[in-house]
């Protein structure tokens, strides 16, 4: 019995704390009072589910046991008879208090003129406000809507865990400070605040694709709740091909996610895949929607990202995949982000285009800068391509390095399986 609960209690905290969140957010205005009350509402979940049952609405039993206790804290603390009335009133009209309630999250703010009821999508955009820079929109948005922690938000971003959580606090001081409002701006307004957005679903997704630390490889929650958001931006700016090209890549990417573990919950690489169980009318959706944003004739980093993913599902076999093709569109990609993880990337394409040495060279030029010297797939990609060039011993020692590194339990499993094969060999 209390397994199950405490699964059900894991299954409703990766489902529904961003939108807990997002609720009391938009009902107090305070982002470390939201985040304090949902936490504590799941901590009650784990002691009254266990006695009562797991409610027949979890999302809806959170929200108001988490609301009501802002309601608790602003009375003690008491911040102001005005603000108390807004938010009773705001809870009364709302139903929450109400055992069997008809609470929906996506009804429309009436003060919120974007037309937009979706309390995670208006997080998003107070998030990526431009006053905010760039970084601490997108850790901000992880940190309140996908609920990472903030060791993890600091792998995703290559930084010490302190300066995670100095940028963090700065961001959500800023918005208070600054008096940022919680909503979708109007139209005129929503091309500013684009790339911030855009940066925010895809770590959002990539998160959900590839967990940076735990025992399973993927988090499909985030990476579905990445794919509806990116729907709703792209009915809000179905003109912006930057939005069209996001969505497809998520969408390339997730036709494949069902094949990238084994039943045993292991790691299958790319090229090891069962292609035949991949979604196709994903891949054509996303390959639609590729093509679609071409034709606007203003490429973008997601539009290429997704030209890349569109070279992997349109390949029958993992032979004949155009690595060539795959290497001169991360170059192209380089214009627009020319960052190491890119250059990584494009050393695997080079090496798989033009043999293993070329692409150890290139990765040789990353060791050597050592921008990249805590990311586990900086020595994991030399050790795949010393492998393939039959340098075992030394792949062996390179797959160790990545193996001090790496923190996802299921990424561990198959390098230690890379590493026994090598030193079988």
């Amino acid at each position: 019995m209390n397994d199950s609960v405490e699964e059900a209690v894991g299954a409703a905290f990766r489902e529904e704390w961003g939108q807990v969140v997002a609720t009391l957010i938009r009902m107090t205005g305070d982002w470390d009072l939201a985040e304090e009350c949902a936490q504590d509402a799941f901590a009650q979940a784990l002691d009254r589910w266990r006695r009562d049952g797991v409610p027949r609405r979890p999302g809806a039993w959170l929200t108001t046991t988490a609301r009501n206790r802002a309601l608790d804290v602003l009375r003690r603390e008491a911040v102001g008879a005005r603000k108390l009335r807004e938010v009773a009133v705001s809870a009364r009209d709302d139903g929450l208090y109400e055992p069997h309630n008809s609470y929906n999250p996506y009804e429309p703010d009436p003060d919120d003129d974007s037309g937009v009821g979706d309390d995670r999508l208006r997080l998003i955009f107070t998030c990526c406000h431009p006053a905010l820079a760039i970084e601490a929109r997108v850790a901000l948005t992880l940190r309140t809507l996908a609920g990472l922690t903030t060791p993890e938000i600091a792998r995703a971003f290559l930084v010490p865990e302190a300066t995670m959580a100095q940028r963090l606090v700065r961001a959500k001081r800023k918005i208070r400070n600054a008096g940022i409002p919680y909503r979708v701006p109007p139209a005129h307004l929503l091309p500013e605040r684009t790339t911030g957005v855009l940066g925010v679903l895809y770590l959002l997704f990539n998160e959900g694709y590839a967990a940076t630390a735990g025992a399973g490889l993927t988090r499909a929650n985030l990476s579905a709740e990445a794919i509806r958001l990116a729907r709703v931006l792209a009915r809000l700016m179905p003109d912006e091909p930057e939005v069209l090209g996001l969505l497809a890549l998520l969408l390339l990417h997730d036709a494949r996610s069902g094949t990238r573990v084994d039943a045993s919950g292991d790691l299958v690489t790319l090229e090891d895949q069962d292609r035949t169980a991949w979604d196709t009318s994903e891949a054509a959706e996303g390959a639609a929607l590729l093509e679609t944003a071409l034709r606007r004739g203003r490429p973008g980093p997601y539009q290429i990202q997704a030209a890349i993913a569109a070279c992997h599902t349109t390949a029958a076999t993992a032979d004949q995949t155009d690595w060539a093709d795959i290497a001169a569109l991360y170059g192209e990609l380089r214009r627009f982000v020319p960052s190491a993880v890119v250059r990584l990337n494009r050393a695997v394409a080079v090496g798989m285009a033009d043999g293993p040495d070329a692409g150890l060279a290139l990765v040789a030029e990353l060791e050597e800068e050592g921008e990249l010297d805590a990311y586990h797939l900086l020595p994991a990609t030399r050790a795949d391509l010393l492998r393939r060039a039959g340098r075992t011993t030394e792949a062996a020692e390179a797959y160790g390095r990545a193996l001090e590194l790496v923190e996802n339990a299921a990424e561990r499993r198959f390098l230690e399986k890379r590493l026994a094969e090598c030193r079988s060999a």
